[in-house]
């Protein structure tokens, strides 16, 4: 429990003195709700306090706890610290850090995809079929606002007004299981074929406030298909074989150059064309493919195999 109670300590610290160098940025500290939220905490491991044995997880002044093991842990690790977290819905997960030893040699690139992002379809890739997304969020927002309507006529502090809350709450684990099972699919797919996969370094914070036509947003179709959470997935897991993600500079201009000649059409800053042919060349290009071929062969440092 000490340890428990310095890691909170600990914490508490960090966000001042983030909150005190940069208030712009980070918030002041607050205290947790008992009622809202996520609960969690985080001890570490001293002298065998924290240990698995089976289906069975020993956690400090909690004694031993059943589990659902996602995967087992590496061969001669050792546990150094654990979460434990609990969901809105009531659900409880722990999160194990183990220390191993593990060389990685890096590979040479050899097969490469470029990545361009959709706002609907996750991303668009050079070789691959596009991703064509589920919008979990799309076509569970009847549900959604059903469940909502449901709770906000219910009384705060009802048992009513809880039953409803856990329901809300479990719709929205769904959708984030979903996109996150989608996610790792993917990703998955992708580190096994390519050696290296170049993207463009954008900002999703800022598509997300950017407005189409003045009037509306892509914040929810931004915040949809997590692309964020992606591009973190495949860098993991890429690092995990030795191969990389190249991120290309946001301002470089992948969809205004023809990717056969090179021709700069400034007529692609409009976001309304989707397919333009090459005044130079005479190529018909299709706006986010021609982006993705170009990310692909700007890509620094990497060789791609053509055949």
């Amino acid at each position: 429990m000490r340890l428990a109670l310095a890691n909170a300590q600990m914490n508490l610290n960090k966000a001042y003195n983030n909150f005190f160098c940069n208030r712009k940025h980070f918030g002041k500290p607050h205290f947790k709700s008992k009622k809202t939220g996520n609960g969690s905490y985080s001890t570490n491991n001293q002298k065998g306090s924290v240990r698995l044995e089976g289906n069975k997880v020993k956690l400090p002044k909690v004694g031993w706890v059943k589990l659902y093991l996602h995967r087992p842990l590496m061969k001669n690790s050792t546990i150094k610290t654990v979460t434990i977290s609990r969901t809105p819905s009531g659900k409880f997960y722990i999160s194990i850090l183990v220390e191993y030893e593990n060389q990685i040699l890096p590979i040479m690139p050899k097969k490469f995809l470029g990545l361009d992002f959709a706002m609907h379809g996750l991303y668009v890739a050079s070789d691959e079929d596009d991703a064509s997304y589920p919008n979990f969020l799309r076509k569970a927002e009847k549900r959604l606002a059903q469940a909502q309507r449901k709770l906000s006529k219910r009384q705060k502090g009802s048992h009513n007004h809880e039953k409803q809350r856990l329901r809300v709450a479990v719709l929205h684990e769904k959708i984030a299981n979903q996109r996150r099972d989608f996610l790792h699919k993917k990703a998955r797919d992708l580190v096994d074929k390519y050696d290296a996969i170049g993207i463009e370094d954008i900002s999703v914070k800022a598509m997300a406030k950017r407005k189409k036509g003045g009037k509306f947003s892509f914040g929810k179709s931004v915040a949809d298909n997590g692309w964020n959470m992606f591009t973190n997935i495949l860098e993991y897991k890429l690092a995990w074989q030795g191969k990389q993600l190249v991120k290309i500079d946001k301002w470089y201009p992948s969809s205004q150059l023809c990717h056969v000649c090179g021709f700069p059409n400034d007529a692609t800053k409009d976001l309304s064309v989707r397919e333009w042919d090459c005044p130079k060349c005479g190529s018909h290009h299709n706006r986010d493919k021609n982006a993705t071929i170009n990310i692909r062969e700007e890509s620094p440092g990497v060789e791609y195999d053509y055949g």
